[in-house]
């Protein structure tokens, strides 16, 4: 995926997540030119760490029975709004932010583009297809809202009391067991703290 979109390789980090990630992210690092590994602290449960610390989240959709017809179409938005702001407010969360969407796409075709305003369609459907028709009906699909609260938990509290956050240089070979996950640092690698307790990997010049 990074090669399509023209990104090389060789001048990012990888990031080795998940109890068995450690263990082949240098041989990965090597064999794609990555000049450094991150395992970050917590990494056997870094997805447990996301939830904690993402911003709040619902979203809301409602298919509309005539797509064509757009009489009230404002009057919808605002009350999905509405029941999108009151979901994560009911769940007892800081300030709600609430976006609206429209599904919309020209009559007769199969798939939609999701725009913030009917006026926005035409724009976008030349920015990704390169065309537009002017003389076709648009067509509203669903109107989507979605409301967000700022996370219960910001990552640096969630990880101060990690035991398995990285304090000392590891050089390979060597493999380190922790309770989350396993790390293998092969020869010729070396390991030094990083930042939020993460370890850093990188190949040893020579």
């Amino acid at each position: 995926v990074s090669v399509e979109r023209g990104v090389d390789p060789a001048g990012l980090a990888l990031v080795a997540f998940g109890g068995a990630g450690p263990l082949h992210a240098c041989e990965l690092a090597e064999a794609l030119g990555i000049p450094a590994v991150v395992v970050p602290a917590a990494a056997g449960v870094l997805s447990a760490v996301g939830l904690l610390t993402s911003p709040r989240r619902r979203e809301l959709v409602r298919s509309r029975v005539d797509p064509a017809d757009h009489a009230g179409l404002d009057g919808e938005v605002a009350d999905l709004a509405a029941r999108a702001r009151q979901v994560l407010e009911a769940a007892g969360v800081g300030p709600v932010r609430v976006a609206t969407t429209l599904d919309c796409r020209y009559h007769g075709q199969s798939h939609e583009l999701t725009v913030g305003s009917l006026a926005e369609f035409p724009a976008e459907h030349r920015r990704r297809n390169g065309y537009v028709r002017p003389s076709d009906r648009i067509e509203v699909v669903a109107v989507r809202a979605v409301a967000t609260a700022a996370a219960s938990a910001t990552v640096e509290q969630v990880l101060a009391g990690w035991e398995g956050r990285w304090r000392g240089i590891v050089t390979g070979p060597e493999v380190v067991v922790r309770e989350d996950c396993t790390i293998w640092v092969p020869p010729g690698w070396r390991g030094t703290p990083g930042p939020l307790g993460s370890l850093v990997l990188r190949r040893e010049p020579g």
